[in-house]
């Protein structure tokens, strides 16, 4: 067995094997950091700080921070609560999210994290960009209205896919999610199966012909919160 490291999480001790970061290392504990653009078969991106947390007294993205030993992380804290529902709110106004009648809704991981937070409706003013829509590929549906620029799609299909079909273009208010083709989606080598489409935690990238499938009470969230299958896996507290 190799040998692991020792380090708290808001004052609980967590055990970490070398190279591991601060998040990997909470999920294996059952402590859940809400996340974006990590996912657990990508390269850590550290794009949308909400897993940001206080490492030391010190402001980190636990996606990217490695676990160290004796390091004291604060993650549910009053301060990086209202942090992290900045960050959520201002991803909703930034683009054109209507989740009443998403393709996405129920199986949306920003829509999950607004539920979790408590948040009804963003505090700050709608910006209402004008987005495209792409749907020009027969099985794939591009809507960038709902696109977060977490670059899951864009790791995905580069490091798991072999294509590079996605990647961005343009910077700040202007960046946005482009195609290895031209004109549009249908020219590229894009498929349904892609890791890349499947990747996606909102609504922006979709297969076409399978919307709404899953009835109301059986989506991924209906029933739990985001998180709780991290959290299911913390051990039981004995008397």
């Amino acid at each position: 067995m190799s040998e692991t490291l020792s380090f708290t999480i808001d004052g609980v001790a967590i055990e970490a094997r070398p190279g591991q970061t601060i998040l990997q290392a909470a999920d294996d504990a059952g402590i859940y950091i809400p996340r974006l653009c990590a996912h657990k078969d990508l390269v850590p991106f550290g794009a949308c700080r909400v897993c940001t947390v206080k490492v030391n007294g010190r402001p980190q993205a636990a996606c990217t921070m490695p676990a160290a030993k004796g390091m004291v992380v604060e993650n549910n804290t009053p301060e990086l609560l209202e942090h992290r529902r900045r960050l959520i709110e201002m991803l909703f106004v930034e683009g054109n999210h209507y989740c009443m009648f998403c393709e996405k809704s129920g199986n949306c991981e920003l829509q999950a994290l607004a539920y979790r937070f408590g948040i009804t409706a963003p505090r700050f003013p709608y910006l209402f960009p004008d987005r495209d829509v792409d749907a020009s590929h027969p099985d794939v549906l591009i809507d960038r209205n709902r696109c977060i620029l977490c670059a899951r799609c864009v790791r995905a299909s580069r490091d798991l896919d072999r294509k590079g079909v996605f990647q961005f273009v343009g910077r700040g208010a202007r960046k946005k999610l482009w195609i290895n083709a031209e004109t549009e989606l249908a020219g590229t080598n894009a498929a349904a199966e892609d890791r890349a489409v499947e990747v996606c935690p909102v609504g922006c990238l979709l297969k076409k012909r399978q919307g709404y499938a899953t009835p109301i009470g059986r989506r991924l969230y209906d029933r739990r919160p985001i998180g709780s299958d991290i959290e299911s896996r913390r051990p039981t507290p004995t008397t």
